[in-house]
């Protein structure tokens, strides 16, 4: 009997030629490949649950050391920021001004409904590697083998990207954001108290976090692209222009505040990936082109 595998494969065969996929009942129907389905949604569920109930179990420190992290005046970035832009010669340009900000709760169980948001996202945050496989090991049968070999080591990238921008959002973008934010003035100075709730500062660290992890995909996405030939090279550097004016848009969205100072330092390694896109994207075009050569 043809394995689990074998059968989805040649379902996905069969609905590439537009063949009815219940034409063999000794294959897998329809259903059966949305059972399938379910239990990597299942499993990919249990290690986000058991990710997140670790995470509940050391919610002290994970709120102390890494959620309060960038609202802290001695944290990391900070001064190393400073120290770069006296490298660079360039002053204090690069010196965010001490801030301290004092968060509130104004809800019964505020504090609980914090903790158990810091262990639900964290939780994905630190599981998207099994999940991503999770879902590479219900697509990988439908694939060929060709196919397969341009998909190897995608987990590793698609893991290596997101966490990539996580950790860009985590120590560059969030402490702009929140020192800006800290910092900014509406009327007269000393009317308005800052003390934003602690499900607010949250939220918008995590919307930072996972915004950036989800942008920095960008190569991978161009790279699928490419590779079922949707885009080329050429394509993207002739709507170069307008991808940067969406690169603006996205900047804007992913940073919760107004300045221009956290959008410009999303856009600027949006853009570099652009264009590190445009690179791969122009190797898979040559590779194609030589492919298509041997065979003429």
């Amino acid at each position: 009997m043809a394995t689990a595998d074998t059968e989805r494969k040649n379902f996905f065969k069969r609905l590439r030629k537009g063949k009815d996929a219940g034409a063999d009942q000794s294959e897998m129907s329809f259903m059966d490949h949305l059972e399938a389905l379910r239990w990597h949604i299942m499993r990919s569920a249990v290690v986000w649950i058991i990710v997140a109930v670790c995470i509940f179990i050391f919610i002290d420190w994970i709120y102390d050391v890494i959620i309060l992290g960038p609202s802290r005046e001695n944290f990391v970035t900070y001064d190393a920021l400073c120290r770069f832009g006296h490298w660079l010669h360039a002053g204090d340009s690069l010196c965010m001004p001490p801030v301290k900000i004092e968060f509130q709760v104004n809800e019964v169980n505020g504090t609980f409904t914090s903790a158990i948001n810091i262990a639900m996202i964290g939780g994905v945050i630190v599981a998207f590697p099994y999940i991503f496989w999770e879902l590479w090991r219900f697509v990988k049968p439908a694939l060929s083998a060709k196919e397969r070999k341009y998909a190897r080591g995608s987990i590793f990238w698609v893991s290596l990207c997101f966490f990539a921008g996580a950790a860009f959002g985590y120590y560059l973008l969030a402490p702009f954001t929140f020192n800006f934010l800290a910092t900014f003035t509406l009327g007269k100075a000393g009317l308005i108290q800052y003390k934003p709730t602690i499900n607010d500062y949250i939220d918008s660290l995590t919307n930072i976090i996972l915004g950036c992890g989800i942008a920095f995909e960008l190569p991978i996405l161009a790279y699928v692209l490419a590779k079922i030939g949707l885009i080329t090279a050429s394509f993207l550097r002739r709507y170069a222009k307008y991808a940067f004016i969406i690169i603006l848009v996205v900047a804007a969205v992913i940073t919760p505040s107004p300045d221009m100072t956290s959008q410009i330092i999303v856009a600027l390694p949006l853009l570099l990936l652009y264009w590190i896109s445009i690179l791969l994207v122009a190797r898979i075009d040559k590779q194609k082109a030589k492919e298509e050569a041997e065979w003429s």
